[in-house]
């Protein structure tokens, strides 16, 4: 069976804050919510830590930070004729490096080196369970995401999370895509408020990625992955997590 459409311009913000939406989360200061110890952030592709959570690490810091990379990015535009994968994971590594250094946090990334479009649960499992510690708190995709690198990440993290007892968030990407407020369970969900200087530097950071919010070239195989739809949705003035768990 097929997953959720991922294509298109998506559900509309408004959608998000109509009434029953999101509004109805409780907001909390970023402080207010911060982990005592490391932050391990669970990623799937180059910028999904910014798109979900980016907003959030920069008001924490100063802040221990550690990526954990699933892949590399190398299937975004699978039939490229400008970049080969290589090379696409090269600049995606490089996007990364310049967007987590304008958030401020200092993250140290990990890269799992596991396949863009293939990713396995059991994998995500060993390979983050092999860098977690006492103390850490690791945030994953949410249950149900939509992508499937997302959900095999959102799995294996949250397993490998209870394995070493320490504590698991989940954060959004997709879900705005192709969801609706009656479709999402915001039980356990808060809505960080982010001040004006996390804003910006998420915003800062979101543009850093220039292979996924503009096209490699005019050949529609080069075409805009985050398009200003999708976009829209990661320039909120607050950011949701589910968690503890």
């Amino acid at each position: 069976m097929s997953g959720p459409s991922l294509t298109g311009d998506g559900t509309p913000e408004d959608v998000w804050w109509a009434p029953g939406g999101l509004d109805t989360i409780p907001a909390r200061d970023p402080a207010a919510v911060r982990p005592p110890g490391r932050v391990v952030v669970v990623a799937p592709h180059p910028d999904d830590e910014v798109l979900g959570v980016g907003g959030t690490l920069a008001a924490w810091a100063p802040v221990e930070v550690l990526v954990v990379a699933v892949t590399d990015g190398e299937g975004s535009h699978p039939d490229s004729p400008t970049l080969a994968p290589s090379t696409l994971a090269e600049r995606r590594a490089e996007e990364r490096r310049a967007a987590l250094e304008v958030l401020g946090i200092g993250a140290s990334v990990h890269r799992l080196e596991l396949p863009d479009g293939g990713v396995a649960a059991d994998d995500v499992a060993a390979g983050l369970g092999a860098v977690l510690r006492h103390g850490d708190t690791v945030l994953v995709p949410v249950d149900g995401d939509g992508h499937p690198d997302h959900d095999a990440t959102g799995d294996g993290g949250a397993r490998a999370a209870r394995r070493a007892g320490v504590a698991c968030w989940h954060y959004p990407v997709w879900l705005w895509h192709w969801a609706d407020p009656g479709a999402v369970s915001f039980d356990g969900a808060r809505r960080v408020v982010l001040p004006a200087s996390a804003r910006r530097a998420k915003a800062d950071a979101i543009g850093c990625f220039t292979t996924q919010i503009a096209p490699l070239s005019d050949d529609p195989r080069d075409a805009t992955i985050l398009s200003a739809p999708v976009l829209a949705r990661f320039r909120r003035d607050a950011e949701i997590v589910w968690g503890p768990r």
